[in-house]
């Protein structure tokens, strides 16, 4: 929601000359239009709504004279408060303050040395519609015919430029005093994210050596799982080849489905009902008659599966070093 702010005319602190600085004052005239001798229009909707965004932003808005909080703050010069406004309500469509005055403001007051109230508004554009209230000046010089009382002149119109205003996410038309604000809210934006930098919460951050370590662990229990894993995998692969419930020629295939997961469990399962598919030779790692040199239990496999006699594959075997 866009804004920007403004001072309108203010309000006759009606009471008489002696008496105490009253603990209620009226803010604005009824709504839901406010005019003012210059004319420049507001509207005045919802002042509920004005009050309720008081009560929320939960910090007293200062009385100044002359609106100094604007015209002298902003410069850094000394704007002191002479009142506090403490709370809020809606009387008859116009909003009243109840004030804490200072011992200055009371006198300033009480002696009629300033007898209006000139209240500084947040607006939106291009309704023109307040939004919520700023702080609020003492002054002689009413703007608005009757109850209103924006000071004559004393509007500041903007003219920052238009990257200033970008960079600051204003609007155009927005006040030095707008851009005050900004800035103070960037300057606590940056402090509260230095103290986050230089004390990170520890339940979403670990020092890097605590961190580093984790990682080192996790790395040697996934080594050490993979060690053993595949020694599971090699020893029900040697058995399922020892019983002759699959051939050596297709070991890298039953390897690779072990790998996969849950492989090894289903492997296990299908060995454990699967018939044989090849025959023992009987030798049990004997010499082969006549060759003096007894097959390994791969190549006897080899012979069972090609259906060849151990002889001829010695002959075969022979011939192929010979080559």
């Amino acid at each position: 929601m866009t804004g920007t702010t403004a001072q309108i005319a203010g309000l006759a602190l009606n009471f008489s000359q002696g008496e105490a600085a009253p603990d209620w004052v009226q803010l604005t005239p009824s709504g839901p239009q406010i005019r003012g001798r210059d004319g420049r229009n507001w509207i005045l909707p919802n002042p509920e709504a004005v009050v309720a965004a008081f009560r929320d932003h939960g910090a007293d808005l200062p009385i100044d004279i002359e609106h100094a909080t604007q015209l002298k703050g902003a410069n850094g010069e000394p704007a002191p408060a002479v009142g506090w406004i403490k709370d809020m309500d809606v009387r008859a469509g116009a909003i009243w303050a109840r004030v804490e005055w200072t011992e200055d403001g009371a006198n300033a007051v009480a002696s009629r040395a300033y007898r209006y109230l000139s209240p500084v508004f947040r607006f939106e554009q291009p309704t023109s519609e307040v939004l919520a209230m700023i702080s609020a000046g003492l002054t002689n010089r009413p703007n608005l015919a009757m109850e209103a009382l924006n000071s004559e002149g004393q509007i500041e119109e903007s003219n920052m430029d238009r990257a200033v205003l970008d960079a600051l996410g204003l609007a155009q038309g927005a006040t030095a005093a707008d851009a005050v604000v900004a800035i103070n809210a960037l300057k606590e934006a940056r402090d509260t994210a230095l103290n986050q930098a230089r004390t990170p919460d520890p339940e979403k951050f670990v020092p890097k050596a605590d961190h580093d370590q984790a990682l080192n662990r996790i790395a040697e229990f996934e080594e050490a799982e993979q060690g053993r894993t595949d020694a599971a995998i090699e020893a029900a692969l040697d058995a399922a080849t020892e019983a002759g419930k699959i051939t050596p020629a297709s070991r890298s295939y039953h390897e690779a489905t072990c790998r996969q997961e849950g492989g090894l469990q289903r492997f296990e399962e299908m060995i454990a009902v699967a018939p044989k598919i090849v025959a023992p030779s009987g030798l049990g790692g004997k010499d082969v008659p006549g060759t003096g040199e007894a097959l390994n239990a791969e190549e006897q496999a080899v012979c069972a599966a090609l259906g060849m006699s151990h002889e001829d594959f010695k002959e075969a075997k022979a011939a192929e070093n010979k080559e």
